[in-house]
């Protein structure tokens, strides 16, 4: 019944005029230390998503000051994750929800799927990887070319040794590769499976290798919101997965992230760090997304704790049990900002220099907007700062509550740069300081 409450309610919104207000950025959800609400566990779920638009012609997401944006590549198909080679040249991977993918039946399911289309997604995988190259330093491409096609909802990418690696949502895959080159014409190989079909919730694979190239990491999200689905359907999933490519060896690297998408490694201390999208249906405010540095066993709660030691009374019902304490996470990211993509800013620049740099694509179950935007969290001493995240990027939504764009991956590239992958716009921006 409480499902066709929240599927009618939401049906009803549809037809209302919306005016996109964000919600604050306060330290109550965002920083090292948030001072969290009490959990708010309506009998109806907030749903409302910003529906998907696209930017009118000639118009851009908005900088923040002593920045300059401008579209890189436009007319992509919606472009989610980033990869620059050693030689400068860009790869996109256009992809989408698998097939048949989700973590939800009936009526739950219906509406979940209406709303991802709704804002954007689950319309269809292009199921490839693009190279994008600007050959005469303008910062825009003029050569963009398909790569590689016939993939599996392809995400995480990464490059090493003549190798390209790829993190399909089922698969680890390998091609052979020679940097400058616009197309692979080699076959896969198979390295090893990853937590994929037929019960497929969070179906992105993020991808990173370590210094000497000897393993890889994967981030793996949940199947479910808080093991609804049942413990046995998480098997190797809300966590993060390491794949020493010598022994062939898959293995738990850590464990109860609900989501961690973005990956990348800390510029000074060369320590692991990710984004991690938490669960919903505990109000507007909670559970905010975090950022936090990772340890090789470490466990960070999902799904019977969040943000350290609080407990989730609902999954406490179900009976599952945890004899583990949860490490707590670095830094807050606001509740229900999609935080997704993750590079740090290895260049000298302010504040900037060696901050996080994420990109938040908003907000679908919250009476107000949150993210739909790129932020930067500063960093001392390869440590979260004690203040609120910088915002480098919004303009996304309109004051009508429309999304012209949406950010997901980030890359910051060697000349400076940062690229944003914004699936809803489907253009790669370039987003470069102003000398």
């Amino acid at each position: 019944m409480r499902n066709l409450i929240a599927a009618l309610s939401f049906l009803s919104l549809l037809g209302c005029t919306t005016t996109a207000t964000l919600a604050p950025t306060t330290d109550s959800e965002f920083g090292p230390r948030p001072s969290l609400v009490e959990p708010d566990e309506g009998l109806i779920p907030t749903a409302n998503i910003a529906k998907a638009a696209g930017f009118k012609a000639g118009a851009t997401p908005r900088a923040a000051e002593g920045w300059h944006i401008a579209a890189f590549a436009q007319d992509l198909r919606h472009p989610r994750w980033l990869l620059e080679l050693p030689n400068g040249d860009i790869l996109v991977a256009e992809t989408d929800t698998p097939q048949g993918s989700g973590g939800f039946g009936g009526i739950k399911g219906f509406v979940a799927k209406f709303m991802m289309q709704r804002g954007g997604s689950n319309l269809g995988s292009a199921n490839q990887i693009r190279l994008l190259r600007d050959t005469d330093s303008d910062g825009v491409a003029d050569v963009s070319s398909v790569l590689i096609e016939n993939l599996h909802s392809p995400f995480g990418m990464a490059y090493s040794n003549g190798n390209l690696y790829v993190a399909n949502t089922d698969s680890l895959v390998r091609f052979k590769y020679s940097v400058g080159a616009t197309r692979v014409t080699y076959e896969p190989t198979v390295l090893t499976a990853l937590p994929g079909g037929p019960l497929n919730h969070h179906w992105t694979k993020s991808l990173v290798l370590d210094a000497s190239s000897e393993n890889a990491y994967i981030g793996v999200g949940s199947n479910s919101n808080i093991a609804e689905n049942g413990m046995e359907a998480e098997l190797n999933r809300a966590a993060i997965l390491r794949y020493n490519f010598a022994s062939g060896q898959l293995k738990l690297f850590a464990s109860g992230l609900r989501n961690p998408v973005g990956m990348a490694w800390h510029p000074k201390t060369g320590e692991l760090w990710t984004v991690v999208n938490e669960r919903d249906e505990l109000g507007d405010q909670l559970v905010p997304d975090y950022l936090t540095q990772v340890e090789e066993g470490g466990f960070y709660g999902w799904p019977l704790f969040y943000m350290g030691g609080n407990v989730d009374a609902r999954v406490e019902a179900m009976g599952v049990a945890e004899d583990r304490t949860a490490l707590e996470p670095d830094y807050a990211l606001g509740a229900h900002t999609a935080s997704l993509g993750l590079d740090f800013y290895n260049h000298v620049h302010g504040d900037l220099t060696n901050a996080a740099i994420i990109g938040q694509r908003g907000s679908w179950n919250r009476s107000q907007f949150a993210g739909y935007k790129v932020i930067a969290v500063p960093f001392v001493d390869g440590k979260t700062r004690n203040a609120l995240p910088i915002t480098l990027l919004d303009g996304f939504l309109t004051s009508d509550a429309k999304a012209q764009g949406r950010p997901v991956g980030i890359e910051v590239l060697q000349d400076g740069s940062i690229l944003v992958a914004d699936d809803v716009a489907n253009t790669v921006w370039r987003l470069s300081p102003v000398e």
